[in-house]
């Protein structure tokens, strides 16, 4: 039995306290309040008995008092009880106040750790495969966005476009040029140069970075 065995987790500790004062400490259905100094009285009912010592009672009073269904119970006007579930005292305004942001707070470190928890349990793709290079960045690369763009872009496929060879001092945001993203080239605008590499925006709508070499001046 649990009363003869020598408590070692905060679990067990609660839940050994659930069965001595099952007026006090519930861990499934209505939680209320507790009375404050409630740990001297612990330590008193408690000082002749083996089983907890007074480091684990404190760690186990410490995790029943921070959970959600605690400081949810703690609202203004709500009686405290004692070991034996006797009323006593009720809540005061700014214990409220504080479970309440203490539940917030508890709340929101919750949400952040389960988002953060997603992120990297998120495959790069849905197959959890890395996703492949684009040739829109890397020569050799499989079919890009801009490629994809292409289908639905206003300029077809296999539309013809005049152009000229493209020097570095004429490269500028605004520029229209023509873009080699795939087998066709296509018609784009620069919107940034950057030292790595060229921000173009196609047709369709679609910005992608680039290298120079794949660019050339349009000529309408």
């Amino acid at each position: 039995m649990m009363e003869q065995q020598k408590l070692t987790n905060v679990k067990e500790t609660l839940t050994f306290l659930a069965e001595r004062f099952p007026k006090c400490f519930v861990l499934e259905g209505e939680v209320k309040p507790l009375k404050i100094g409630i740990f001297q009285d612990l330590a008193k009912e408690l000082e002749d008995s083996e089983q907890v010592s007074k480091r684990l009672l404190r760690m186990s009073l410490r995790h029943y008092t921070s959970g959600w269904k605690y400081l949810a119970s703690v609202k203004e006007g709500n009686h405290r009880v004692d070991l034996h579930g006797e009323l006593g005292e009720k809540v005061e305004a700014q214990h409220a106040e504080h479970a309440q942001e203490q539940l917030k707070e508890s709340k929101q470190k919750a949400a952040e750790k389960r988002q953060q928890q997603r992120a990297q349990n998120k495959p790069e793709n849905k197959s959890g495969k890395p996703k492949r290079a684009h040739r829109a960045n890397i020569p050799g690369g499989t079919k890009s966005a801009a490629e994809k763009a292409q289908r639905k872009g206003k300029a077809p496929a296999h539309a013809k476009l005049n152009v000229a060879p493209l020097t570095e001092n004429a490269l500028k945001v605004g520029l229209k040029v023509s873009v080699k993203v795939g087998k066709q080239p296509m018609p784009a605008v620069v919107t940034e140069v950057g030292k790595d590499g060229v921000f173009v925006q196609l047709n369709s709508g679609m910005t992608v970075k680039v290298q120079q070499q794949q660019l050339r001046a349009l000529v309408e």
